[in-house]
């Protein structure tokens, strides 16, 4: 009899259960039909995110466990890639220290700087302003093209601009070799990477001032908010946060993938491997040794560190729920 009982309770416990998934399913379904226009909407989004982004994500995290030449089919290895990484491969230790350094300086000071120059810029009046946009965000249109400049400015022989100045007023005897010696190439990359920051963020900044209610500002004169200081930390900051955090990721990722800029600047491998990021250890394993699987662990290494510091910047500023 006791028995009886409990089938039909786990019965009663199993139709419920099966109920109220197929309630969930029934109010799932209702939803995606009654917003069916803005799912039409993001698909094309949606698709193309999911074959260029989740799928190549997938596919490296795959083959960074495998020995993969391109010519013949991949070979599963296991944790082999990763071992070498980190126990084998020297010229990798240098990458990651690079990058980290060179994310460590310029990531900061980039970010305050967009956050600096968009907000005197949008004290300027309109007209002013847009023309001040387009001169700030200018450096970052031109790309390659500012970057020959400075190439110019940092030309090894005399005829670069600074070895000519520094020649003529007698400070050197003889051109130095800026880009080519490990004690100043990073630190002209460093310089460029700043200059050039201005960018995607600083637009993106611009944006989040002029959305902020001008009558936030009136409130908080009202409740005792006596400085612009005040104002930019008690209304504007946390009026800005969705903007913070996308110019953070931005930030983020335009940091730790940095490589052209330094092959552009001092070659590929640069002089003792000085200004040697992930990005070209990367392509170093990728496209020249065709060493897919080995590059894949890379680009995976990459990925969880960005993943890793996206998290941070998360609990940094908290976005409102």
């Amino acid at each position: 009899m006791g028995n009886n009982q409990d089938q039909e309770v786990h019965i009663s416990k199993g139709s419920d259960a099966a109920l109220q998934s197929s309630s969930r399913l029934t109010r799932l379904w209702f939803k995606v039909k009654k917003s069916r226009v803005s799912y039409v909407m993001i698909a094309p989004y949606m698709i193309l995110f999911v074959f260029f982004t989740v799928i190549p994500v997938i596919t490296a995290i795959f083959l960074s466990f495998t020995y993969f030449n391109i010519i013949e089919s991949p070979q599963f290895i296991g944790w082999s890639n990763y071992m070498r990484l980190f126990l084998e491969d020297d010229v990798f230790i240098i990458a990651l220290k690079n990058t980290f350094v060179f994310a460590l300086i310029t990531g900061p000071l980039s970010y305050m700087a967009c956050f600096v120059f968009a907000w005197l810029v949008n004290e300027l009046k309109p007209r002013v302003r847009a023309f001040a946009t387009i001169l700030f965000y200018g450096p970052s249109l031109a790309g390659g093209t500012m970057t020959m400049l400075w190439m110019y400015f940092f030309s090894s022989d005399e005829f670069g601009l600074i070895n000519n100045w520094l020649l003529q007023l007698g400070i050197f005897t003889e051109p130095f070799k800026w880009l080519q010696e490990s004690s100043t190439n990073f630190i002209i990359v460093i310089i460029v990477a700043l200059w050039g920051s201005l960018s995607t963020s600083f637009l993106v900044f611009i944006a989040g001032l002029q959305g902020v209610d001008k009558e936030l500002y009136e409130s908080g004169s009202i409740d005792g908010i006596k400085n612009r200081w005040q104002e930019l930390y008690h209304i504007t900051f946390p009026a800005m946060k969705p903007q913070l955090i996308l110019a953070a990721i931005l930030n983020i990722a335009g940091v730790m993938g940095v490589g052209e800029l330094c092959r552009q600047l001092t070659g590929m491998p640069s002089p003792l491997y000085s200004t040697h990021t992930l990005v070209l250890h990367m392509e170093d394993y990728g496209t020249t040794k065709y060493e897919m699987g080995y590059a894949a662990s890379i680009a995976v290494v990459l990925f969880a560190i960005t993943l890793l510091l996206r998290w941070g910047i998360n609990k940094i500023i908290k976005p409102e729920n």
